[in-house]
């Protein structure tokens, strides 16, 4: 990675002290103050966004914006900078971990371990940085709040979806500052063993819908991307064009004699991902052989980013492997709390992501590039396109199933702070968590109405013309 010194001293606090920090910290902070919220002296919403804009591709910027309007929670899905800037004025107890940066519910989900396994964890981490880890946990907290707006939960339904939540990071907390350090690192979420918990708490219809996603999952490869992503030509696979979310490289460089000149650089830059990687990964990554490229659009807030797919054969075509290769910039919350000590912000998102996950894709590489098409050095992270990968759907989920959903998502959080965080001085800080989830609800209330009102106008925007946006894609 990017050149990290390590420290010359490092300090190792006694149990009794650190749990003498997280009491010192609650004297400071009041557990209570944690559900303030206000709204005075914020930035125009619809500014950042439009800020963000100014260094993504052009052309992709309204489908972002269209994907924004067509909810309050899609909305809240791209407004990671807009909280951030909330949060930098929000009471923090300065108890520090590796903060996901944009920890909402679909930022959580199931995919494979290298022993084919199946987990759950956080998988989004293009913001994360060292940071308060009550960002984190507000704005998980909030997802699910919205979430269960959108679902027009009642307001006690809401409440308790977001206690839930907020019990289940307390208790696991705790559970985890009982530990050892080891143990604390070992810890994982394996699927299998996650459904005969909850057997005993779900209807026969959530378990039916529950083992159809994780099934679905497993289905999700390399294989399965091949025969929907791609066509024969010449007798070689390659990357369909389904533009503007799909444009092979040919048809971004004007034809296939540029392609072929760039299919040269994109070589080069493969070879330095590939030393990114641990040995014995670079060594299997050698035997594949890049086929084809292409630009594709993906999720809500990173639409616009630069998010390439590179599609590689093995032993023959029916040996393939996707990998995506995405755009990584600043962390919406480095202004708010310093710079990353990356100077590569692709191994910014390597080293967050392999601090907070039980287990990391084994292609979880990064590169730089000197200047892109327009000229501009950029930082890039790799791995799969798809490997096992699943999410919750909270459009059709019902009350009980979010509820668990959340103590999951809860629990998973929990996990990745407590492998980068004091959990001693942090569980000493929360207590049985009773006061925080009081003071959670009242936030994640007052929040989802801030959201919605943002929603409102990033709405407003687009009918006065402010933005462009292009929508169903």
């Amino acid at each position: 990675m990017s050149a990290v010194d390590a420290p010359a001293h490092v300090p190792h606090a006694s149990r009794a002290e650190r749990v003498q920090a997280g009491k010192a910290a609650r004297k400071d902070v009041p557990r209570s103050s944690q559900g303030a919220y206000d709204s005075a002296g914020r930035p125009d919403p619809i500014s950042l966004l439009e800020e963000q804009a100014k260094t993504r591709v052009p052309e992709l910027v309204p489908i972002r914006y269209g994907r924004m309007l067509t909810s309050p929670f899609a909305f809240y899905r791209g407004a990671a900078l807009i909280m951030a800037s909330d949060l930098a004025r929000s009471p923090v107890s300065g108890l520090q971990v590796q903060c996901c940066g944009d920890a909402h519910l679909l930022n959580f989900g199931v995919f494979a371990s290298p022993e084919r396994r199946l987990l759950f964890d956080v998988n989004d981490f293009d913001e994360t940085l060292p940071g308060p880890w009550e960002w984190d946990l507000k704005r998980l907290v909030a997802s699910m709040m919205i979430a269960a707006q959108d679902r027009e939960f009642s307001r006690k339904v809401q409440e308790r979806i977001v206690r839930s939540t907020v019990i289940q990071y307390a208790q696991s907390i705790a559970e985890f500052a009982g530990m050892g350090n080891l143990a604390v690192w070992y810890s994982r979420l394996d699927a299998e063993d996650m459904m005969r918990e909850l057997s005993p708490l779900l209807t026969k219809k959530m378990e039916k819908r529950t083992e159809a996603t994780l099934a679905k999952a497993r289905t999700r490869d390399s294989m399965s991307a091949l025969s929907k992503l791609t066509h024969v030509v010449d007798g070689e696979p390659r990357i369909v064009s389904e533009p503007p979310l799909i444009v092979p490289l040919a048809e971004l460089t004007g034809g296939e004699a540029e392609r072929g000149e760039t299919f040269d650089a994109l070589g080069v830059l493969m070879r330095q991902y590939r030393s990114s990687l641990e040995y014995d990964r670079r060594r299997l990554l050698e035997q594949f052989r890049l086929v084809d490229f292409a630009r594709k659009v993906v999720g809500v807030g990173s639409v616009g980013t630069r998010a390439w797919i590179a599609l590689l054969v093995g032993v023959d075509s029916g040996d393939p492997l996707f990998l995506q290769l995405k755009e990584a910039d600043a962390s919406v919350l480095e202004r708010f709390v310093g710079r990353s000590e990356f100077a590569n912000h692709g191994a910014r998102v390597v080293a967050g992501q392999r601090m907070m996950q039980a287990v990391s894709d084994i292609f979880l590489g990064y590169l730089h590039v000197p200047a892109g098409a327009d000229g501009q050095p950029r930082d890039f992270y790799g791995r799969q396109l798809r490997d096992w990968k699943g999410s919750f759907d909270p459009e059709n989920a019902v009350a009980e199933g979010v509820e668990i959903y959340g103590r999951i998502c809860g629990w998973t959080l929990a996990r990745g702070h407590a492998r980068s965080g004091d959990r001693v001085a942090l569980a000493a800080y929360i207590g049985r968590g009773e006061t925080l989830a009081d003071a959670m609800v009242e936030f994640s209330t007052a929040y989802a109405e801030q959201n919605q009102a943002d929603f409102a106008a990033l709405q407003s925007a687009a009918k006065e013309g402010r933005i462009e946006v292009r929508s169903g894609l």
